[in-house]
């Protein structure tokens, strides 16, 4: 990189911060002081947003030049099926890896549908009133992020897939090398969260195990395995669309093991069964380091 694009390259990382930043804790405060979850939505938006519009501003504005990214829609189609399904088959992976841990922590009972619900109704009459069970929910919910989700969910991940994947992956690997880039862009994509974790508990509440700190190292962990696979996936395509639905797949499918868990069990949230938990991230945290080592075996 020259001088200037070394410039534009940290400018990046200002105006991404910057603006995500102000937008997160905009928003919490919303959350926060005025109870209002729409407009908290609406600044996480926002907050996906920031660093695509950081990449225009540098690229565009800054140094005149095209923005380098493909938006050509290509590659080859098991990598689309990867980005499609592969959240889902980790998530799956990670909960019964979760379960075989802590196999008391499994509840079929419905506790966590009647918390959804409010606990104005049990799960006796949940199931026989509205016809939810936590099979059903598992079911309907599942399919819904299996098949649908990944491609309504592309579309607000592909303003983080443009600036995190598309343009900072691959000027992070080329200064710092396959391993180390990847390691530091997994660390700046989780720190650029920590303002939701520490004011609204974003991911995994405000009463974990460790809380805060080892929530935010965690993250850092989670954000490295997945930026991994989804660098992967744009490196093997040249397409930025392929690790936005990706992205979107994993944000649709995430959640759904917890409802396998009492309310009370929210305690480990840090630990699973979710796939951003300590323990059920390793099948994802696995095959990210494994593929990263063949990479850098080939390489050589």
């Amino acid at each position: 990189m020259s001088a200037k694009e070394k410039q534009g390259f940290s400018l990046y990382f200002l105006i991404a911060f910057g603006l995500a930043w102000l937008c997160q804790v905009g928003g919490c405060m919303a959350l926060l002081q005025q109870k209002n979850a729409v407009l908290y939505q609406l600044a996480l938006i926002a907050t996906m947003f920031c660093p695509l519009l950081a990449v225009l501003l540098v690229q565009k504005v800054f140094l005149r030049q095209p923005v380098g990214i493909g938006w050509k829609v290509q590659g080859k189609r098991r990598f689309w099926l990867a980005a499609w399904f592969g959240p889902a088959v980790f998530t799956l992976l990670g909960a019964v890896l979760y379960f075989a841990v802590f196999p008391s922590r499994l509840d079929f009972s419905g506790s966590w549908l009647v918390a959804a619900y409010g606990g104005e109704m049990d799960a006796q009459t949940l199931r026989s009133e509205l016809g939810v069970s936590t099979l059903s929910y598992l079911l309907q919910n599942g399919l819904f992020a299996v098949i649908l989700a990944p491609a309504i969910n592309m579309f607000p991940a592909l303003g983080e897939e443009a600036g995190w994947r598309g343009y900072m992956m691959p000027r992070l690997k080329e200064r710092f090398g396959l391993l180390n880039g990847r390691l530091l862009g997994g660390v700046v994509w989780g720190v650029w969260h920590w303002p939701l974790m520490l004011l609204v508990g974003y991911e995994y509440g405000t009463n974990y195990l460790g809380a805060p700190v080892l929530g935010l190292v965690v993250w850092c962990v989670v954000c490295f395995a997945l930026n991994t696979l989804l660098d992967l996936l744009y490196e093997k395509t040249g397409c930025i669309w392929v690790p936005a639905i990706a992205h979107g797949a994993f944000n649709a499918i995430a959640a759904l093991p917890q409802v396998l868990i009492t309310p009370a069990d929210a305690y480990y949230n840090v630990l699973g069964p979710m796939p951003i938990g300590l323990i059920s991230v390793l099948p994802m945290l696995a095959v990210a380091v494994g593929l990263t080592l063949h990479q850098m075996k080939q390489e050589q």
